[in-house]
């Protein structure tokens, strides 16, 4: 895995991005080895880093038999070509790699159709790179015309593809919106965070379904959606795409009509894994992409979870006394600022171990309760009795 620090991009936060890097690869299926980083002013428009960490990254990777080097940032055409002749081995970048655990995470057929669009815009203007037989084909009456070149062929061939694709999501978005429109009635809450924050295993938890849930990054590509019962109270959760550092735009643009469930959403449930060292980066991320669906101002709860995989540096009064890390209870953690995150709403969890789930369900309740009477007011009559108690 290879990266840089710029004056943009912090060593801290360099680190942490290779650190999500070695783990896309992980999930992709390969065995991460070793991490490169560089500074450098801006990166190098040739090679991405320097000519002497080109050298140095040569040389481990003949040394060590690597046969994969992954760079952290989305290379051009040209940087791929020439760092491929330098480094003797297959090259991917981070988009590269995102859209390779999505290929092998789409499971339904609009998911797949998203994704393999995404995978040919972003093959499109790299072509070059990958044909060694650019030699003129003959010309002819009926045939693709003279001296046009086996390249040009495949990048006509992939531009039918993708506009094929194109027409075939709208067909796929036009039945999607139907079925949600008959889902209006109700009330719409959306499971939305980073990737791998827990939302599937939330999800499960308070729909009580068996959603396909582990430790690895984009572990749920489809929505799902649940009808849930609080009380008397009924509405709907759906569990959505996560989101990431630096995700492919071309991706973010397939995927859009997928995150529909989050724009027509009532209400969103933000889960955050807060014994991630870059969890407040990961919020920021996640929100800057909300604003861009134009879903950053509804209603919405934080939930801060994996309570118990947190832990707190704190020092003793006498400076020779060592760092401890310790676990917050959770009424240390309600006085954190934390608790009053945004002026949200704000609940702490641990999904793994069912811990203070009822609280969350008592504030889900509420929440969704308003949303409920405001929307049909002459059904206040059946909580007037009702205790927010699940």
């Amino acid at each position: 895995m290879i990266g840089v620090i710029t004056p943009e991009i912090s060593e801290a936060r360099a680190r942490d991005y290779l650190d999500e890097l070695a783990f896309l690869a992980e999930t992709a299926g390969a065995v991460p080895v070793r991490k490169f980083l560089q500074r450098v002013e801006h990166p190098n428009p040739r090679t991405f880093v320097n000519k002497g960490k080109i050298e140095e990254i040569a040389a481990f990777i003949a040394a060590g038999e690597i046969t994969l080097a992954i760079f952290d940032d989305e290379l051009t055409p040209s940087q791929m070509r020439n760092i491929e002749n330098d480094l003797n081995c297959r090259i991917i970048d981070r988009t590269n790699l995102i859209l390779d655990i999505f290929a092998g995470r789409a499971r339904t057929s609009h998911a797949r159709t998203q994704v393999e669009l995404a995978q040919y815009q972003y093959l499109l203007p790299r072509l070059t790179g990958m044909w060694t037989h650019l030699e003129r084909q003959r010309g002819g009456i009926g045939l693709r015309g003279p001296g046009e070149t086996e390249i040009e062929t495949d990048r006509r061939i992939i531009r039918d593809k993708i506009t094929k694709l194109k027409e075939q999501l709208k067909k796929i978005d036009t039945q999607m919106s139907t079925r949600r429109k008959g889902r209006e009635k109700m009330v719409r809450v959306a499971l939305v965070g980073y990737t791998n924050v827990g939302k599937s295993t939330l999800m499960n938890l308070i729909s009580k379904s068996d959603l396909f849930a582990e430790n690895k990054l984009f572990a749920t590509l489809d929505t799902t959606v649940r009808k849930v019962v609080l009380g008397n109270l009924p509405f709907l959760l759906s569990d959505t795409v996560g989101f990431i550092r630096k995700l492919p735009h071309d991706l973010v643009e397939s995927f859009k009509s997928t995150l529909d469930e989050v724009r027509e959403a009532d209400m969103l449930l933000h889960v955050i894994d807060i014994s991630h060292p870059g969890f407040e980066e990961q919020v920021t991320v996640v929100n800057t992409t909300l604003q861009e669906l134009e879903s950053l101002n509804k209603p919405t709860i934080y939930v801060f979870n994996k309570t118990d995989l947190f832990t707190f540096t704190r020092k003793d009064e006498d400076d020779l006394t060592p760092v401890k890390r310790e676990n917050l209870s959770l009424e240390e953690l309600k006085k954190t600022w934390m608790a009053g995150a945004g002026d949200q709403l704000t609940v702490f969890i641990s999904a793994r171990n069912r811990d203070n789930l009822d609280e969350l369900r008592r504030i889900l309740y509420t929440e969704v309760k308003k949303i409920h009477v405001q929307r049909y007011p002459y059904n206040d009559f059946l909580f007037e009795s009702e205790e927010p108690v699940i």
